[in-house]
């Protein structure tokens, strides 16, 4: 998962990323796109790498991008540059600033900031619809994908994220190859002062994230910062001062594991335990697809063992014995926590 973090000058978006990577970016460096990849911890990976003792033990990770210079503090426009970089991601994250900051003139003001970042993301997405339905006149598409263009600028036109349109109401094998800035996922991190870590998105935030299909979280990253540099022993004690109960990279995981709607499936053996992030609701065949193409194509079956099972009975081979191990076809919705064998031919 690729999750591009963007923000105002001034908004601590560095230092976001840095919190959450561990890494120790300059603050204020300009320069290309800056990269920072973080593993999901989770305890039953951690479990079934002790019972398989594999060569390779590997984590669904998160890859952060910090996207430089996109914004002034004069909230300009877009550059193109910047546009490309943010279409690129899966995710994105604007970082709003909720702290005084004696080097800016400006309050803090992240509801305006949203709506400023918002406006920029509609007015790049209707460029591509319309320059789209303008070429439409000479090359003549098919009628479902006029209807799905003209319901992205009706939509666009209102101000509304193409993220708001179901796949009932947007057929998005028409997106594929365009870089809709609206149809990303959003998710608005409010960066506050220490004093305000702990409290809750304000209810007018949560009112406007609600209206445009996004989801938010709060965070203090100077300080947060300062605790991920500490041993791991001391951050409880710090984080507990705050109010908090957990790490601001354990929050901001749950919150884009949320937004997402995503599950983790295992596979297992000597070689490597893996976990595998994936769409809930997403069937055998689809996750398959995660692994590899080839399983996808060739797929025959999904071999199934939920995660529980296998804690029960300790092994795979106890599993079989007592007949619990589930045999499934391409439509079987894969559950959080399956361990699935694939058995394919191509």
């Amino acid at each position: 998962m690729k999750i591009g973090l963007v923000g105002f000058a001034g908004s601590g978006k560095t230092t976001v990323f840095n919190t959450l990577t561990g890494l120790a970016v300059p603050v204020g460096f300009g320069g290309e796109v800056r990269l920072g990849s973080v593993k999901v911890p989770d305890e039953r990976i951690d479990a079934l790498a002790k019972i398989f003792k594999p060569k390779k033990t590997t984590y669904a990770e998160i890859i952060f991008c910090d996207i430089p210079g996109e914004h002034g503090a004069e909230r300009k426009g877009l550059s193109r540059k910047a546009l490309v970089q943010i279409g690129e991601q899966e995710v994105i994250c604007l970082v709003a600033r909720a702290f005084e900051n004696p080097a800016l003139e400006t309050k803090p003001d992240p509801l305006g900031e949203l709506d400023a970042f918002h406006t920029e993301c509609i007015l790049a997405d209707l460029t591509i619809v319309e320059r789209r339905l303008d070429r439409a006149k000479k090359d003549k598409p098919e009628a479902f994908e006029l209807a799905a263009f003209e319901k992205m600028k009706e939509t666009l036109e209102q101000e509304l994220p193409l993220r708001a349109l179901s796949d009932l109401e947007l057929n998005r094998k028409y997106l594929k190859g365009y870089s809709f800035l609206t149809d990303r996922p959003l998710l608005v991190v409010l960066n506050r002062s220490e004093s305000e870590a702990a409290l809750p998105l304000p209810l007018e935030m949560m009112g406007r994230l609600k209206a445009l299909t996004a989801a938010g979280m709060v965070l203090s990253a100077s300080v947060e910062a300062e605790i991920a540099a500490m041993d791991p022993a001391d951050q409880a004690a710090f984080l507990a001062d705050l109010g908090l109960t957990e790490s601001a990279r354990a929050r901001f995981i749950r919150t884009a594991y949320g937004l997402l709607d995503l599950i983790s499936f295992f596979t297992v053996g000597e070689d490597e335990v893996r976990a595998w992030p994936l769409t809930r609701g997403t069937g055998a065949r689809g996750a398959a697809g995660e692994i590899h193409t080839d399983l996808e194509r060739g797929f025959i079956r999904a071999e199934v063992i939920p995660y529980k099972v296998f804690l029960e009975f300790g092994s795979e081979q106890a599993v079989h014995k007592a007949g619990r191990q589930q045999v499934e076809g391409k439509d079987y919705v894969v559950q959080d926590g399956d361990i699935l064998h694939i058995r394919f031919n191509v």
